[in-house]
């Protein structure tokens, strides 16, 4: 499933491309024709992401809501002008096993593997189709435009130059300002969005009033928003946080770490395209880990291998149905 920040890099992509222009809205599936229908021929005014939901703001004061859930995937096609932190990944650094640019490199510095170095193309338009959902990845070059719609696309937006194909969404509805406030009011604080001292102060104080297990509140979207399966384990690793532990029982310190870290991480994620939570490699470790998942991660999809840190073999369990992966020494 997208975490948080892919969702914020795809409405970043809608900003750059789609915001200010008059969209044609469809549905080649069939399953959306209504809500195309409202929204068809009018110019798109906002691009915004709260956690794991994206709302697109049109003309005429209705909004197109979005959470892409476990099977959701968008695909951009036509003449795409790249957002600046998609440019410098060449709309394909969340791919695993690819190689992207290297922030801290001079300009020049090439590390794609088709050789191209997008960030001296930062704001021309690239005729290609790019896949943007949990990882990016640019599917081939485009040969017609507007392209055929592939598989069940529920939603097509489309401009002059570039079309925004929706698939397999877990939410696609067009929604008031209102209802639009309503569901953003269930959301936990995006520190992306609102690192202020009152939203620590949120987040803050409801997991420390609550019993459940400090692994179950980090995936719960109206405690905070956009932490996935991935950032929970690490987040936890990171601040030597056992899984299991209440959320009461923490002290506040911990619980303001865990937000901080998450600010910090979320906005790596944002900048990079990945998951991140190595801190301070550099040079041929940082390459590796932007490679490769298994060298960027403590404790995420590492289950039965040695701790980074102590040794112990990295646990596997169920929580909340999904994977947790954790170090019972680190985190005990």
């Amino acid at each position: 499933m997208p975490e948080g920040h892919s969702v914020h890099r795809i409405a970043r992509q809608f900003a750059r491309n789609f915001v200010g222009h008059r969209v044609q809205l469809s549905s080649p599936q069939g399953r959306f024709v209504e809500g195309a229908a409202v929204l068809d021929g009018h110019v798109m005014t906002r691009a915004r992401a709260v956690g794991k939901h994206m709302f697109l703001e049109f003309d005429n004061g209705l909004w197109l809501r979005v959470h892409l859930g476990m099977y959701g995937a968008w695909d951009f096609a036509g003449e795409i002008l790249m957002d600046a932190t998609i440019a410098s990944a060449n709309g394909r650094m969340g791919q695993t096993n690819q190689r992207g640019t290297d922030p801290d490199g001079p300009a020049d510095a090439v590390l794609d593997s088709a050789g191209e170095n997008s960030l001296r193309s930062i704001g021309a338009p690239r005729r290609t189709r790019v896949r943007m959902a949990e990882q990016e990845k640019e599917i081939d070059q485009l040969e017609t435009f507007p392209p055929e719609p592939v598989g069940q696309v529920r939603v097509r937006l489309l401009t002059d130059t570039v079309c925004a194909d929706l698939r397999g969404p877990t939410a696609c509805q067009v929604l008031d300002a209102a209802e639009v406030q309503a569901v953003i009011d269930k959301a936990g604080p995006d520190p992306l969005l609102d690192d202020s001292p009152a939203a620590e102060d949120r987040f803050t104080a409801v997991v420390r009033r609550k019993p459940t297990p400090i692994g179950l509140l980090l995936m719960d979207q109206s405690v905070v928003s956009g932490i996935g399966n991935v950032y929970r384990a690490e987040l936890l690793f990171r601040a030597g946080v056992n899984p299991h532990a209440p959320g009461k029982s923490l002290t506040e310190d911990t619980v303001r770490g865990l937000w901080r870290d998450w600010a910090h991480l979320l906005t790596i994620g944002v900048e990079t395209g990945q998951m991140m939570t190595m801190d301070d490699l550099a040079g041929a470790d940082w390459v590796l880990a932007m490679k490769n998942r298994a060298d960027r991660h403590w404790a995420y999809k590492r289950e039965g291998l040695p701790c980074r840190v102590c040794g112990t073999h990295i646990l596997l369990e169920e929580m909340g149905a999904r994977k947790l992966y954790w170090c019972p020494t680190c985190q005990a």
